[in-house]
C-alpha cells in the first residue's frame, strides 16, 4: 500500500515540535524555539532543522510524501520521549576513529525502499527521516546504535560516535540554489559528496550528469538508511517532473535504475580512513568537484578535512562548502577555516555567496593556489 500526503513549506514549518520545559511536545513555528533540540556540535540558533529536514522559509519547495510505510502515528512520540533539550557535546578528542569501508549497492532495489516514506521536492526525491529513526529504534539495527545514543546525550553530535548525519541542515539548501543559480556544470566529472548525510547535493550532479559520483559519511547507518535510498529513489534517466506525483521508486526496477547506480559509490568512515582506502586502488582517480555543507563546524577536523581536500581533488578541481560564518559553543566557521587554509599556503578561498539570514552563511570556492 502507498500512503501519500501533501503539505506546504509553511504548515511544515508551523509543525516543528518543541519541547517546553515539562518535556511535552508542542507545535511551535518560532525558528528560535528550537534552539534547545538536538544540535550537530553547534548552538542549535546557527542551525534550522526538524527531525525530518528544513527548507528555508523563503524556499519554493512544497514536499509531497509518497511511500511504502505510513508514518507511525508514534513516530513523534517515540522520537522525542526521549528528546529533551539538547546540551552541546564537548568536541573531545577520541581515542579511535571509525575505519572506512565501501558499502556495496544491493541488486534488489525494492528491498533498498522497504519501509521507508519518500518526501519529494521538484526534481528530488529523500526519505523522512523521522520514519528512520523510529524504526531504528523498534528494530535495535545491528552494529551502530546513533539513534537511541543522540537521544540519551541530547546532542546531534557525539564526536567519534555520530556527527550529524540523519539530518538536512540549512546550508545543503544554499548549496542546492547555489547549482541552480550559477548554472554549476556536472556533466562528465568525478563528484564527491563529503559528509554526504542524504545525499542531496551528489544527487544533483548525478542529475547533472555526472560520470560518476561518491558519497561518504562518518555513519554506516547513515549510509545503508538514508543516502543509499535516496539515490534508489532518484535513480532514474528520467528528469522530468513526476506525473501525478507518483515517485520515483516505482521505476526503480528497471534496468536504467541499476545503470544509473552503478555510476555511484558509498563509503562511511572518518575522513583520514577514507582517503587512505580510496587512494590505495590501482587506478584511482582525483575528484573534479567535491561539494560540502557544514563540515567546519569543530576545529580539531580542520587538518584532516585539509589533507583530505589534499589528497583527494584533481590539481584543477575545486570544493565547493556552505557553512554558517561560525558556531556558538564550538568555535568553528568560515572564517576560522578560511585563516587556517591561508596559513597553509596549499589552497585559495573565494566567497561566492553571502547568504545574511540571522547569523550569516556563506558559500565558499577553494581551488589550488597553485594547480600545474
Amino acid at each position: 500500500m502507498t500512503f501519500q500526503f501533501n503539505f506546504t513549506i509553511e504548515d511544515h514549518l508551523d509543525n516543528e515540535l518543541t519541547p517546553p520545559g515539562d518535556g511535552t511536545l508542542t507545535p511551535n513555528s518560532s525558528k528560535e524555539s528550537s534552539v534547545s533540540e538536538s544540535q550537530k556540535g553547534k548552538h542549535e540558533d546557527t542551525k534550522c532543522s526538524t527531525e525530518q529536514s528544513v527548507l528555508p522559509p523563503n524556499h519554493s519547495w512544497g514536499p509531497t510524501s509518497v511511500g511504502h510505510a505510513a508514518p507511525s502515528q508514534d513516530t513523534c512520540n517515540s522520537l522525542n520521549a526521549a528528546h529533551s533539550s539538547g546540551n552541546l557535546e564537548p568536541h573531545e578528542k577520541q581515542p579511535c576513529l571509525r575505519l572506512a569501508k565501501e558499502h556495496a549497492v544491493p541488486k534488489d532495489l525494492k528491498k533498498v525502499l522497504e519501509n521507508k516514506v519518500i518526501e519529494i521536492l521538484p526534481g528530488l526525491q529523500h526519505v523522512n527521516i523521522s520514519v528512520v529513526k523510529t524504526i531504528s529504534l523498534k528494530e535495535n539495527f545491528p552494529g551502530e546504535n546513533i539513534v537511541s545514543k543522540t537521544f540519551s546525550s541530547h546532542s546531534d553530535l557525539i564526536t567519534g560516535v555520530y556527527e550529524g548525519g540523519l539530518k538536512i541542515w540549512e546550508c545543503t539548501f544554499d548549496l542546492l540554489a547555489y547549482f541552480a543559480k550559477a548554472q554549476v556544470k556536472f556533466a562528465g566529472g568525478k563528484v564527491l559528496d563529503l559528509g554526504c548525510g542524504s545525499g542531496l547535493l551528489g544527487l544533483i550532479a548525478l542529475k547533472g550528469g555526472a560520470k560518476e559520483v561518491h558519497f561518504q559519511d562518518y555513519n554506516s547507518l547513515v549510509i545503508d538508511e538514508v543516502t543509499l535510498p535516496n539515490v534508489a529513489a532518484n535513480s532514474t534517466l528520467e528528469d522530468e517532473e513526476n506525473d501525478g506525483n507518483e515517485p520515483d521508486v516505482k521505476r526503480c526496477r528497471k534496468p536504467k535504475a541499476a545503470q544509473k547506480l552503478g555510476q555511484c559509490r558509498f563509503f562511511s568512515g572518518e575522513w583520514s580512513k577514507f582517503c587512505k582506502l580510496v587512494t590505495s586502488e590501482k587506478h584511482f582517480e582525483k575528484y573534479d568537484l567535491i561539494l560540502t555543507s557544514e563540515t567546519i563546524y569543530n576545529p580539531d577536523y580542520y587538518d584532516t578535512l585539509h589533507q583530505t581536500f589534499l589528497q583527494l581533488l584533481g590539481k584543477n578541481g575545486r570544493v565547493l562548502l556552505a557553512s554558517k560564518a561560525h558556531y556558538f559553543g564550538v568555535g568553528g566557521g568560515v572564517h576560522l577555516f578560511q585563516k587556517f587554509v591561508e596559513e597553509r599556503n596549499v589552497f585559495k578561498t573565494r566567497t561566492l555567496e553571502i547568504i545574511d539570514e540571522g547569523l550569516k552563511r556563506f558559500l565558499i570556492e577553494m581551488t589550488f593556489k597553485y594547480p600545474s
